[in-house]
């Protein structure tokens, strides 16, 4: 068997085991949708309260859906070489011929299908619910800047599982720093913009930030208010994607000297 069908082959496997398992355990399945909708619900209830734009509980719902991408890509993408060393996986997938980075992409594909299905739950949920009007009037468009999305959130998850192994549990501290402070900078729930040009760079360097906006400013226009030009947006998703890409095989190389020289990749609990 050639090298590429093999690791197409491989990478198709790790992507059912992460589908499949993450759907093994049907209450995580309803706490993963029904935790976001209830912060969709807060914010929509606060803005109705303030009589702001009906265009803002467009913003919570679709900010409320893409919350799936990114704790998948956080606590599950980033953590899962962790996780593999841990019931003691790692060291099979090492003196396997596939690639890391097959074995690598089969995780993220495999997350972003259990994530799609979770964050369309909630986004139909929350618009049925609430009685959202959200139209798409530039569909392949809304596409492409999706596409370029994921390609940028799961590029960075691959490149930050390698760092979780290498750090271990320290490495959890970096999920707990993220999490929060990512929901408030990256405008899940409000324009970004509307914290500032300087927080809203910073903010950019999170793909999900840049993503957001520009899904946010072809659905609802100018209520949007957008931090950049869609254009402008989907282009540096793009080089976010290949740049975490790029970074993600190499801190997958140095991962693996470093972890044969100290032995990390079959020592647990560390």
């Amino acid at each position: 068997m050639s090298d590429w069908r093999m690791n197409v082959r491989a990478g198709l496997a790790r992507a059912y085991a992460r589908a499949v398992g993450a759907t093994r355990e049907p209450s995580w399945v309803v706490f993963d949708v029904l935790l976001p909708l209830l912060g969709v619900a807060a914010y929509i209830f606060y803005y109705r309260a303030l009589g702001a734009d009906p265009a803002f509980e467009g913003f919570v719902v679709l900010g409320g859906a893409m919350t799936a991408f990114w704790l998948n890509v956080l606590w599950g993408m980033a953590a899962q070489l962790f996780w593999e060393r841990e019931v003691g996986n790692l060291q099979l997938f090492m003196v396997s011929p596939m690639s890391r980075m097959a074995l690598l992409a089969g995780m993220a594909l495999g997350g972003l299908f259990t994530s799609s299905v979770r964050a369309l739950s909630t986004l139909v949920l929350g618009i049925l619910l609430f009685q959202v009007n959200m139209s798409v009037p530039e569909p392949v468009a809304l596409a492409v800047v999706f596409a370029l999305t994921m390609l940028a959130v799961y590029g960075m998850g691959m490149m930050l599982s390698s760092l979780f192994l290498m750090y271990g549990r320290d490495a959890w501290n970096i999920s707990n720093l993220l999490q929060e402070p990512v929901y408030l900078m990256s405008g899940f729930y409000f324009p970004v913009r509307e914290l500032g040009l300087a927080v809203g760079a910073l903010a950019s360097l999170i793909p999900i930030t840049l993503g957001l906006d520009a899904m946010r400013q072809l659905l609802f226009g100018q209520a949007a208010n957008g931090l950049l030009p869609v254009t402008v947006e989907a282009a540096i998703l793009a080089v976010q994607a290949v740049v975490f890409i790029v970074l993600a095989r190499f801190s997958l190389d140095r991962m693996e000297q470093r972890g044969r020289r100290e032995g990390r990749l079959t020592l647990r609990w560390q």
